[in-house]
């Protein structure tokens, strides 16, 4: 370039004046520059392709480079660099790609240039290359204007009470990029319908709804990333309709695309994780009222150099959301399954039973269930609706759907562990032992009712004494059950004595029997 070479900051304002419309005459009387520089600089920005607010975030070393690069003394002496130049794209992306390395493109390239670079020169091409092209955007966001979403890499956990096991958590995090205001929860997975009520949560907790919900790539939300027409799940269309927002993802691989919740992510870990990382939970609705209060600390924390908070940022931003409307979306699942002998059928995903009327044992029912609720139909009536429960191979039981003497039974007695042991209690202390050790042979209390229950009937036809008799006679066992209870009884062995019962003074006297005055 003809003349002496402008300061950086010279050359920021010639790009900031003619951002703002300014014509080359008038930024010559402002700068002091000469016209004939000013339209050398603006040409050589144009050639860049690069746009003006991009050139303006650059420091003056990289701003430098970007002007300059095509007259530094070894690209206008070395015509080796043409032929590397047209490939220095190619070598970018490959490098993206897993396994490949500059090691392997260097000699490739060197197979068909043997003149070429050596491997130091040619990783330095790259590398101008890869950061001239590594410009950041800055985005200025409108309040009100989007959500972004992503999960947390890292997971959290609470501890089942029953069984101890630990039970893994997903995070959901969301931002409002405007305000940075922050919501974090956490869910069972990543599936489907829990990442769908998640956002329906965080737009509760927001009390509003921006215009767009800007998410990765998930599974849980896309079926067909692109850069131009991704294809969303049915979930995600039906939920941006029911909240009248729209649903957008972020580039592949782009994360700054969503930088916000990148880096709200990033403050979850330090503002939520670390506070409790040495608190122990017991259910995922204790883990998420513990989050909730390191997020209003969070939000009600003031910017880092600035004297507002993130809560006070979103007051202004809350006016511009839209109005949530009147219910929640619900995500429903349909399947279908045969009514067992036991009046219930069974909901695959968690693998657990709810009831229906026993008197549709062997029909064919539709199951309708939302993370919530489970809904069962006979055709088009609904015979059935429970709570859903996420407890493998567990069973949810109305009353109402047992047969007659089900029912009777269970309304009348109340069938529990603590019910047989009272029960049993009040025919004598063994009957008790015998019950007590009959709901402890099994995994599940609710395996040994019938066997309590039969026992308890034993005291009607045989008696209460007897029941008595023959359950002391059977806590000698090693296994105890019904069954044995009932032999007992049925051969009427509670009726004779055993060797602890007979008294020390039935043995017989003798002359060969030695008394205690023998051992003196």
């Amino acid at each position: 370039m003809a003349g002496k070479t402008k300061n950086m900051h010279q050359v920021k304002q010639i790009i900031e004046l003619h951002f703002k419309g300014k014509g080359i005459r008038e930024t010559e009387r402002m700068t002091g520059i000469t016209s004939k520089t000013i339209r050398s600089y603006l040409l050589r920005i144009k050639a860049l392709d690069v746009p003006p607010e991009v050139l303006l975030t650059m420091n003056e070393e990289q701003l430098r480079e970007m002007l300059y690069r095509d007259e530094s003394p070894a690209l206008q002496i070395d015509g080796r660099f043409k032929i590397i130049e047209p490939q220095l794209e190619y070598y970018t992306a490959e490098l993206r790609r897993r396994g490949v390395t500059r090691q392997l493109l260097w000699e490739e390239y060197r197979k068909d240039n043997p003149d070429g670079y050596r491997y130091t020169q040619f990783c330095e091409y790259i590398r101008r290359y890869r950061q001239r092209n590594d410009a950041v955007m800055h985005f200025t966001h409108k309040p009100g204007e989007q959500m972004q979403v992503d999960f947390a890499g890292d997971k959290l956990h609470y501890i089942d009470r029953e069984t101890g096991e630990v039970i893994p958590c997903e995070v959901l995090v969301c931002v409002l990029p405007y305000s940075n205001y922050t919501y974090a929860i956490a869910l069972r997975s990543q599936k489907q319908d829990e990442f769908v009520g998640g956002i329906c949560r965080a737009l509760e907790y927001i009390g509003g709804v921006p215009e767009s919900i800007k998410c990765d790539n998930l599974r849980s939300a896309v079926i067909t990333s692109s850069r131009y027409e991704p294809h969303f799940t049915d979930a995600m269309d039906y939920l941006a309709a029911h909240y009248g927002t729209t649903a957008i993802t972020a580039r592949v691989r782009k994360p700054r695309d969503k930088s916000n919740v990148e880096k709200g992510v990033d403050l979850t870990y330090k503002r939520v994780y670390a506070p409790l990382r040495d608190i122990t939970f017991y259910s995922l609705e204790e883990l998420n009222a513990s989050i909730r209060k390191q997020l209003q600390d969070h939000n009600n924390r003031s910017f880092q150099r600035k004297d507002f908070s993130r809560s006070q940022l979103f007051e202004e931003e809350k006016p511009l959301l839209k109005e949530l409307p009147n219910t929640r979306y619900e995500m429903k699942k349909v399947t279908w399954g045969k009514v067992q002998k036991n009046y219930h059928v069974i909901v695959g995903e968690d693998y657990h039973q709810y009831s229906v009327p026993f008197t549709l044992i062997g029909k064919r029912l539709k199951i309708v269930y939302t993370a919530d609720m489970v809904e069962v139909y006979d055709e088009h009536t609904r015979v059935a609706l429970h709570n859903r429960s996420r407890k493998n191979h567990g069973y949810t039981t109305t009353a109402e759907h047992m047969p007659p003497h089900h029912r009777h039974e269970a309304a009348r007695k109340g069938w529990n562990a603590e019910y047989f042991e009272t029960q049993a209690g009040t025919i004598g202390a063994s009957t008790q032992a015998v019950v007590k050790r009959i709901l402890a042979s099994k995994s599940f209390y609710e395996q040994t009712y019938n066997s309590c229950l039969g026992v308890l009937r034993l005291g009607k036809q045989y008696g209460e004494d007897r029941l008595e008799a023959a359950c002391t006679r059977a806590l000698a066992s090693p296994i105890i059950n019904y069954g044995t209870i009932a032999g007992i009884l049925k051969n009427n062995l509670d009726k004779q004595k055993t060797l602890f019962d007979s008294p020390t003074s039935a043995i017989p006297e003798h002359t060969n029997l030695r008394g205690p005055s023998a051992y003196q």
